[in-house]
């Protein structure tokens, strides 16, 4: 074969071959969610339980409103939209209900919105299905009136410890009950347990130990970010794109110090802030979802294990920081 023919040859090669991988590259961008072609265009949904605030009763009605106060400006001024989920039994301290509501009635004023997460923070793996429901109701009390106030109706629920049941029966019991009130689900995809560090930090700010402040800090965001990096996989490896995420955080000082942090950091990983009603409308949310069991977990986790592929080898949480919250007088319970 001559030189002319083997050049020939091989240049022809090589224009099949871009050729295909051309096809290649059209049929996956076309089949592929929004999300996937373009990681810089993630969205996710910030979530906030356990309001008035998650240590409320080792608070003052005065130090909830100071903590809520400095959460909601970072907020309104970064533009997030959030929703809050009450428990209203946390609003009844002698002496300081009027305060407790004002500080409830403050997320409204500032532009938030408000759902219910039972009065009591009751679990639904823990007690029956009957004082479950019971426990919706009476979380809607004040809630519901403060929403009126602002032309506003209570339409989100938040599973506390996020256990929606230990059999499958029990589940879609609960679910019917819901939607017959006027209810949604909030589901979470991302949860890096600032509940845990929570307690810790106010107790180190309390005693003004700036540095184990620092190191809590510091331990939090780089504990979350590798959250982010495992879910954001995970997502990948389970649905083929990253849908929008929504994160479980809480009412307290942690927060209302240092959120913007956190802000920054989803920021750096290109995520808008979305509401929940635009994260709900994610095609992921309405994938199969067959799970039960005795611990509350992301609905990513639901997914897979509906699918027969449990998460595997996610991120350790720091033991040092568990260590100090059992050795704190009230020890900290997952909201």
């Amino acid at each position: 074969m001559s030189g002319l023919q083997t050049n020939y040859r091989a240049g022809f090669m090589r224009r099949t071959l871009a050729k295909y991988f051309f096809i290649e590259m059209l049929f996956l961008i076309a089949i592929l969610p929004a999300n996937a072609q373009n990681p810089a265009q993630r969205g996710i949904a910030i979530t906030i339980d356990d309001l008035p605030a998650a240590g409320a009763n080792s608070m003052t009605g005065a130090e909830i409103i100071e903590m809520t106060t400095k959460l909601l400006r970072t907020l309104r001024d970064r533009k997030i939209p959030v929703v809050g989920f009450v428990n209203e039994r946390k609003l009844y301290k002698f002496g300081e209900v009027d305060d407790r509501i004002k500080a409830l009635s403050m997320w409204l004023d500032y532009g938030f919105e408000l759902g219910n997460h039972t009065y009591s923070h009751a679990s639904l793996n823990r007690v029956g299905l009957k004082e479950w429901e019971e426990e919706v109701v009476r979380g809607e009390t004040v809630t519901s009136m403060l929403l009126a106030q602002h032309n506003m109706k209570m339409r989100y629920f938040r599973h506390p410890y996020l256990d929606t049941g230990r059999d499958l029966q029990t589940r879609r019991q609960a679910e019917a009950f819901l939607v017959e009130r006027g209810y949604r689900i909030a589901p979470i995809t991302m949860d890096a347990w600032d509940w845990m560090y929570a307690g810790v930090y106010e107790d180190a700010r309390h005693r003004a130990d700036t540095a184990l402040e620092q190191q809590l800090v510091t331990s939090y965001l780089t504990y979350t970010g590798q959250v982010f990096d495992y879910y954001e996989k995970f997502s990948k490896n389970l649905m083929g794109y990253e849908p929008k995420q929504i994160l479980l955080i809480h009412g307290n000082w942690l927060e209302a110090d240092h959120i913007g942090e956190l802000l920054d950091l989803l920021h750096r990983r290109g995520y808008e802030f979305v509401t929940l009603q635009d994260a709900l409308g994610d095609p992921a949310y309405s994938m199969p979802d067959e799970y039960v069991g005795e611990e509350g977990t992301s609905w990513l986790d639901h997914w897979a294990i509906t699918r027969g592929h449990p998460p595997q080898n996610t991120p350790v949480f720091p033991q040092w920081v568990i260590d100090k919250a059992n050795a704190l007088p009230h020890q900290p319970t997952q909201p």
